[in-house]
C-alpha cells in the first residue's frame, strides 16, 4: 500500500468523513489545535530564550525546564491528536500540499534538534545550569529551536491558503 493509498483509506473512515462534512467539527478541532500549538510554542520559547541568555537569567535552566516542559508536552499531545484528526479529514489534499510537507519536515528537524541537545549539551547542564549565558551549543540549540518553530507556525498557516 502506497502512502497515497493509506491517505485515501484514512480519509474514507467514518470519523474523517464526520469531521469533513460537519459545519462544527473541523473549525472546533482546528481551534483546539491552534490553542495547543500556542502552549507548545510559547513554553518552548521560554526555555529557548533562557538558553540564549535573553530571559530568566536568574533561574537555573534545569529548574525552568522542569516547570515549563510539562506544559509543552501537554500542548504537544493535544496538538498531535487534533492535527491527526484534521489531517484525516482531507488526507489526500494534505498529502499533496507542499507547505504541509515542509511543516512536517520542520517538525522532524525541531525534534532532532531537541534530541541532539538533550543527548549532548544538556547532559552536562550541571556545569552551566546557573550561568547567565549558557555555552555556545546550548545557545545554538535554542536559536535553532526558535527558527524551526517560527517556520512551523508559518508553514502551518500557509497550508490553509494553498
Amino acid at each position: 500500500m502506497t502512502l497515497l493509498e493509506l491517505c485515501e483509506s484514512l480519509e474514507s473512515t467514518g470519523f474523517a468523513t464526520a469531521i469533513r462534512e460537519s459545519a462544527f467539527l473541523f473549525p472546533a478541532i482546528e481551534s483546539m489545535h491552534v490553542i495547543a500549538l500556542t502552549f507548545v510554542v510559547g513554553s518552548i520559547w521560554i526555555v529557548d530564550l533562557r538558553l540564549l541568555g535573553l530571559a530568566s537569567r536568574s533561574r537555573a535552566v534545569s529548574q525552568l525546564s522542569r516547570e515549563i516542559l510539562p506544559w509543552t508536552w501537554g500542548g504537544f499531545v493535544l496538538a498531535t491528536i487534533t492535527g491527526l484528526l484534521l489531517f484525516s479529514s482531507i488526507a489526500t489534499r494534505y498529502y499533496e500540499n507542499i507547505p504541509f510537507r515542509i511543516k512536517m519536515l520542520l517538525l522532524v528537524m525541531a525534534g532532532l534538534n531537541m534530541l541532539l541537545f538533550h543527548a549532548t549539551t544538556y547532559r552536562r547542564v550541571i556545569h552551566w545550569d546557573a550561568d547567565t549565558t549558557p555555552p555556545t551549543a546550548a545557545r545554538l540549540a535554542g536559536g535553532l529551536s526558535i527558527l524551526f518553530w517560527v517556520a512551523i507556525v508559518a508553514f502551518g498557516r500557509w497550508i490553509g491558503f494553498t
